[in-house]
């Protein structure tokens, strides 16, 4: 099949209807947009449909390009990603992107939700209470990334030498990385991407490309989760993702 076929095919599959030809008032772009993705980019690499668009709400959600978001929410369903797990995949990026962004990404997802008859809320996700947050996170974290960021920060002025590692390790692990819903593999494939949507974050990204492959993700799935993230972060960012990342993926 040629790439306008394949991407008739791909559409179906994700969206069950059919791409642009000559509806609206650009289709000239749409089709150039919708031959590309859906006709180059998610028929190259490993992934599959679930992973391939768990990956795409997480560059939505980090841009905040919320119609975008909303479309593939739905998308996320017809292919049989759970609610729970698109929950999980939009909740992990306030770390990253802050809490005002994420907010905007929920309701986004809640809106797509609603329309496709999801109860909410879900069941609650959380597995640490407030007494087990640091330990618990602090397990997660050192088995992927040692003491780095501890170690790194010990320069700051008193007080903030211990509070800014503890709220890495409580926040970003003990609240958000041992929640259920979503295995430890994918949240760090998605902690990639993140990283690689928000630009200006090589040092991290490099750290959790090493994570990542250390919670069993291939060289090839992590370039091949860059890669379909690329049309919708752009082409200096990916480029940007495999530099610093090289000696780990090559």
């Amino acid at each position: 099949m040629d790439r306008i076929e394949l991407c008739e095919e791909k559409f179906k599959e994700l969206f069950g209807g059919k791409p642009t030809t000559t509806e609206g008032n650009d289709p000239e772009f749409m089709r150039i947009l919708q031959r590309f993705i859906f006709g180059e980019v998610c028929y190259t690499g490993s992934l599959d449909n679930r992973m391939r668009e768990l990956v795409t709400i997480t560059v939505l959600a980090v841009n905040a390009t919320l119609p975008q978001l909303k479309s593939h929410v739905a998308a996320c369903l017809h292919v049989g990603v759970t609610p729970e797990e698109i929950r999980e995949a939009i909740y992990q990026c306030a770390p990253f992107i802050g809490f005002p962004k994420t907010l905007n990404a929920i309701a986004a997802m809640d809106e797509a939700f609603a329309a496709a008859g999801i109860s909410l809320p879900l069941k609650d996700g959380g597995t640490t209470g407030e007494e087990e947050r640091f330990s618990a996170g602090k397990k997660l974290q050192e088995s992927l990334y040692g003491t780095e960021i501890k170690d790194r920060y010990t320069w700051l002025p008193d007080g903030f030498a211990e509070a800014v590692p503890r709220w890495l390790t409580e926040l970003g692990f003990g609240d958000f990385m041992t929640r259920k819903g979503m295995d430890g593999k994918t949240r760090e494939l998605l902690t990639v991407i993140i990283l690689a949507a928000l630009g200006g974050a090589e040092v991290q990204l490099r750290s959790h490309v090493a994570g990542a492959l250390k919670a069993g993700n291939t060289k090839e799935e992590i370039v091949c989760a860059l890669a379909h993230a690329m049309p919708y972060m752009g082409i200096p960012r990916l480029f940007n993702a495999l530099n610093c990342a090289k000696e780990l993926l090559s």
